[in-house]
């Protein structure tokens, strides 16, 4: 196939024989077809012949009125203008395409349309047909993925010119044509993209730190969602596995999901040199995952590559991705991180499925979607007994549903299922970061066994660096024992992990208040509320700030705040109460204390938060009585 201009003028019958590669989709003149990833798209005739006349004059102008002089001759008796518009609209839903935030077809109010991704044309070598592009092309099922003998050969793009705003169907989507030719070609066929091929030799130079982008979900199945993040945070754990190189962690990651800012823009607010954006497209029982690595600082994609396997080898193509980007980022390897690289268990098909729902589910954070979690992590190690990601994840959701950010199950008796869990995720597999955690999360807020808790944190922390929630935690174990400096900057070091970590935020202010340093933990915690005004912890923290400066009209409103958005939970209530009570209004504090005593009698309520309120009334006794229990 030779490439060509898109301006480049062609006679009749090599116009017949044009094809049009432009993000995922490809648009053959000659078959009159759209595909996206080799999948057929149906398309209308007139929004096919709208996409013809963007497509050869790409970055120009075309106004309303020539539209109209080309599709609809004058002896057309028509709405054109409704007409145009709701073409154009049938070819933006094709393309998934946006009109307030367009990655294909820009508009131009009164004016008309603009086609601003890139393109790229080429001739094909011989005529397919007698059809044309405004016939529509039959749907065609979800493919097959084919097998392949190899994988796609290594490929380098020159540096990007004027690229457009979004970054997914941009970057991944030329990336994902070019690996999708080479494979159906062979690897002997050379692009000419922008008249210039550089060494495939070139690697990343001075990489530090990058970030996994979501992983797109090209079945054309939402309900896959859940497989294509689970992809994305398989990557993210075995690259955050190498100490030289900070990786961003999922939840900031998962921020720029569906996200229309440039690449520049992403890697500017997460202050990373490299980004890795990929697609992931599965079919029946197999996987294919496109992935590329773009060095910011040049504005270039330097490699990309298509792997492929079986459902119950994709740890393994996991692995072949991640040590395929730390090769070319020329990071140098301790012989452990070798090994972890390139070494994988197998798992049972369903049983990953079944921990991919489970770590969906433990993401939500709300009681519902923490016991949903349970079931589907207690699913995949019935079917695969030695999954230890299962058990961590288990043990994961155990420890947080008796811990006080939730508090609505008694702490004996998800405690010690949060402990066995942990310790049989570590027996299969004790370099798992993840268990390490969990295990020495339950030492510290159940066991009170310091120095064990510590040791498993910092062993977390040797095994995944990038791991934010081991930094989070051992921070809450330094503040624990009194090591107030260490643990402010332990926190900081996980939100820099995790910037937009709504968690990560949160800790650090609250560690600033438990270090009583009152003045910096309400401007981190407003900070935060600022992040999303519903998440109630941060409010009553800041409430807590307040009552300690003796703002009680600002500690007062942001416990009712607090309240309104958890429904009065037992943590917002007894705070509540506490400050009535501090502040002289101690009838309106006992209300409370009676509110919650009922509630008691109905439903689990931590006797903390009742010793809490005992406390702000001054009633030593009482607090230290029900503190005991």
């Amino acid at each position: 196939m030779t490439s060509i201009s898109p301006s480049t003028a062609a006679d009749p019958a090599t116009e017949s024989r044009r094809i049009f590669r432009f993000g995922v989709f490809e648009v053959d003149l000659h078959a009159g077809e759209l595909r996206k990833q080799g999948r057929k798209i149906k398309l209308q005739k007139q929004p096919c012949q709208i996409l013809k006349v963007l497509l050869e004059r790409p970055g120009e102008v075309i106004s309303r009125e020539e539209f109209r002089s080309r599709l609809w001759p004058s002896d057309t008796f028509v709405d054109f203008d409704h007409s145009l518009n709701t073409a154009v609209m049938r070819l933006r839903e094709a393309l998934a395409d946006s009109a307030d935030n367009p990655v294909f077809i820009e508009t131009l109010q009164r004016t008309g349309y603009r086609f601003i991704a890139p393109v790229m044309a080429s001739i094909k070598a011989e005529d397919a047909g007698s059809s044309v592009l405004g016939e529509t092309a039959p749907p065609a099922p979800a493919p097959e993925i084919p097998a392949l003998s190899t994988r796609s050969a290594e490929i380098t793009l020159p540096p990007r010119q004027h690229l457009p705003k979004p970054r997914s169907t941009r970057s991944i989507g030329l990336a994902g044509v070019l690996l999708g030719a080479l494979v159906g070609l062979g690897a002997g066929i050379i692009f000419h993209y922008a008249n210039t091929l550089p060494s495939k030799k070139a690697k990343f130079e001075h990489v530090r730190s990058l970030v996994v982008l979501p992983l797109e979900n090209l079945s054309g199945d939402k309900n896959q969602d859940y497989f294509a993040d689970g992809m994305t945070d398989e990557l993210i754990a075995s690259l955050a596995k190498v100490k030289s190189l900070r990786v961003i962690s999922r939840t900031s990651a998962m921020e720029y999901k569906q996200t229309h800012k440039s690449l520049s823009d992403i890697a500017r607010e997460l202050n990373v040199d490299a980004v890795v954006e990929g697609t992931v497209m599965r079919s029946r029982d197999r996987v294919r995952i496109t992935a590329e690595l773009v060095q910011i600082s040049a504005d270039r994609a330097v490699w990309a590559e298509t792997y492929e396997s079986d459902v119950g080898d994709i740890l393994s193509l996991q692995q072949q991705v991640a040590s395929a980007i730390v090769g070319n980022i020329r990071i140098e390897l301790t012989p452990q991180e070798q090994q972890q690289l390139v070494t994988s268990r197998p798992v049972d098909p369903e049983a990953y499925e079944d921990y991919l729902k489970g770590r969906y589910y433990w993401n939500k954070r709300s009681e519902e979607g923490l016991t949903t979690a349970i079931q589907y992590f207690l699913l995949a190690t019935k079917k695969q007994p030695q999954y230890a990601l299962a058990y961590a994840g288990l043990a994961d959701c155990y420890g947080i549903l008796g811990a006080a950010i939730i508090g609505t199950v008694p702490a004996k008796d998800v405690a010690p299922k949060a402990e066995a869990a942990a310790m049989s995720a570590i027996a299969i597999d004790p370099t798992l970061a993840e268990a390490q955690t969990s295990l020495a999360t339950v030492r510290l807020n159940y066991n009170w066994d310091w120095p064990a808790a510590e040791k498993g944190f910092k062993r977390a922390i040797e095994l995944n660096p990038s791991y934010a929630t081991a930094h989070q935690r051992y921070s809450l174990y330094l503040i624990a024992v009194g090591r107030t400096q260490e643990s402010i900057d332990e926190i900081k070091r996980a939100l820099a992990l995790d910037p937009l970590s709504i968690s990560m935020n949160f800790s650090l202010g609250w560690r600033l208040y438990m270090a009583r340093q009152y003045d910096g933990a309400i401007q981190q915690l407003r900070n935060t509320t600022d992040m999303d005004p519903t998440f109630a912890l941060a409010h009553l923290v800041l409430g807590q700030a307040y009552e300690q400066k003796a703002e009680y009209v600002a500690a007062i409103a942001e416990f009712e705040k607090a309240g309104n958005i958890s429904h009065n939970s037992p943590p917002m209530l007894a705070a509540l109460a506490h400050v009535y009570a501090v502040s002289g209004k101690q009838e309106t504090a006992r209300k409370l204390l009676d509110v919650l005593k009922a509630r008691s009698q109905r439903e689990y309520v931590s006797p903390f938060y009742i010793a809490v309120v005992y406390a702000g009334l001054g009633e030593q006794d009482q607090a230290v009585a029900w503190l005991e229990n």
